[in-house]
């Protein structure tokens, strides 16, 4: 099975993280290929069973750059899961979901985890969500992982 998960990690390079720990405990069965879509803004997706976008969440919604990407390289009719980290919790996938859906792409699921935030008024303490993602939220990525290529 062949899965890309096209990412966006920059400031703390907390989902980053989650993606990492995932490929490392792939099973050999599996080809995962990440994607950064800073350094590449067009793929060909069409030969992947499963595709993924990940990312922190900006101003409260999935990068730009993963929006524009899914976009541009989405193909119709395809497997799709998202992850995400995020300093305040909410339901930041709005924008995304619906790209997905007008694709006719099948949302499998979706995980969302804590991760360092220091932007704006959390930078003068130090950031929230310290700590995060902690192996918790690492186990949770790589369990939901699973279930998402058994589906």
């Amino acid at each position: 099975m062949k899965v890309a998960i096209a990412y966006y990690s920059r400031h703390h390079g907390n989902t980053k993280k989650l993606l990492d720990a995932i490929k490392e405990l792939a099973d050999m069965e599996l080809e995962i290929e990440l994607i950064d879509v800073v350094e590449c803004k067009e793929a060909d997706l069409s030969g992947y069973d499963i595709i993924g976008f990940a990312s922190g969440i900006y101003y409260g919604k999935f990068s730009k750059a993963v929006v524009e990407f899914a976009k541009n390289n989405l193909p119709n009719g395809k497997r799709v899961f998202l992850i995400y980290t995020y300093g305040v919790k909410g339901d930041y996938t709005k924008e995304i979901k619906g790209l997905i859906w007008d694709k006719s792409c099948q949302l499998l699921g979706i995980y969302g985890c804590r991760g360092l935030d220091t932007f704006g008024p959390f930078k003068l303490v130090g950031g929230i969500a310290k700590g995060h993602p902690d192996e918790s939220d690492i186990k949770g990525a790589i369990e939901f992982f699973r279930k998402i290529i058994q589906a």
